[in-house]
């Protein structure tokens, strides 16, 4: 229940894939303190702890979630320079500090950053969620992630029971991954501080297709604006943009992430197979084009099942709901792509959004 506001709640109305069942008890927290106070009442209860924000990582049981339901709707924005100062409107030389409370909507951040000439997240545009998710997954997309910019995140620790705040360099950054990840149920993120630079041209384009639609060498460097909107068109193409009207985007974005492989197992990929070399050795490949030589295309549904969810008609790396899914038919498709890449590549695929009550 929302507040004791007597409303039941599902947690389908509160998740992009528009699927899981209902909560035990809801509360919004619109301020710190009322976050602080929810999450310590459901320790101290003993009962289990959801924190949902945007929803748009998260994969809950048709079952729905038993415990207390929290959802993460704390905002502000607070930009300083790195001296201390506080940012006047118009161009200034060096960087800026921007702290951001965790429940801010991500992609209208990104698109104020642009407008601000605050530099360095410009190609993460619209990417949904909240900004506290961000350094959990260490979101990224088109040669950026959010570990380039993060230069600290605030946060409660339920195991000490204390508000901590962690540098970069503690927060055990990787590809897809981080410290608040491989801790689940640890930490809950209060806010993030963003260390960007000022200026008029994006960071260092690395992503070629990127670099191909905005007409400039790969390492070259475009205007913010020009850059957001190039990602955004790239992303709606991709049915990766949220959409009320379009199903391809019902979905947790990118279910899969990108196998990152021994040099001797990236061998055994076909010769054409996308190879990605690694700063530690190893070679990245691409989940997408693994998906689709294993014989699942856009669209694919499971063979004689439900055609209710689908991979999405525009990206293969989108599982999504076309409108009447339940989580069980989501993780039936899910198991079949899975176990079919690994069936003709060796290759095990593994799932990027957070799996509530249920497994794959």
């Amino acid at each position: 229940m929302p507040d004791g506001a007597g409303v039941p709640v599902a947690l389908r109305d509160l998740t992009t894939l528009r699927l899981g069942g209902p909560v035990g008890r809801f509360v919004a927290a619109t301020t710190e303190a009322e976050l602080l106070a929810a999450v310590a009442a459901a320790d101290a209860a003993g009962e289990p702890l959801l924190l949902v924000s945007g929803g748009s990582n998260l994969v809950v049981a048709d079952e729905g979630f038993p415990g207390t339901v929290v959802r993460v709707a704390t905002r502000g924005v607070r930009a300083d320079t790195e001296d201390g100062a506080d940012v006047e409107p118009g161009p200034t030389c060096g960087g800026v500090l921007v702290s951001v409370a965790a429940g801010e909507p991500w992609d209208p951040f990104v698109a104020r950053a642009v407008d601000e000439g605050w530099v360095g997240i410009e190609a993460l545009s619209g990417i949904p969620g909240a900004v506290g998710s961000t350094p959990v997954q260490n979101v990224g997309a088109y040669g950026q992630e959010v570990a380039d910019t993060v230069a600290r995140v605030r946060a409660y620790d339920r195991v000490e029971r204390r508000v901590r705040t962690l540098a970069a360099a503690d927060c055990g950054f990787g590809y897809r991954d981080s410290r608040f990840k491989r801790e689940p149920g640890r930490w809950v993120v209060l806010e993030v501080v963003f260390q960007l630079a000022r200026g008029t041209l994006s960071t260092p384009v690395r992503y070629a297709e990127l670099a191909r639609t905005l007409g400039v060498d790969p390492g070259g460097r475009a205007p913010l604006a020009e850059v957001r909107e190039a990602v955004l068109g790239l992303r709606r193409g991709k049915g990766m943009v949220l959409d009320d009207a379009d199903p391809d985007t019902w979905s947790a974005g990118s279910f899969f992430t990108n196998p990152v492989l021994a040099p001797a197992d990236a061998d055994r990929l076909p010769p054409d197979a996308p190879r990605f070399p690694q700063p530690d050795g190893r070679v990245k490949t691409s989940a997408a084009w693994l998906i689709d030589r294993a014989g699942f295309a856009k669209g694919h549904a499971v063979a004689g099942g439900s055609a209710r969810a689908t991979l999405s008609t525009k990206h293969t790396l989108a599982l999504t709901n076309r409108g009447e899914a339940s989580t069980a038919d989501l993780l039936a498709l899910a198991r079949e792509v899975r176990d079919g890449v690994e069936a003709r590549f060796g290759v095990r695929l593994e799932h990027e959004p957070v799996l509530v009550g249920c497994e794959l």
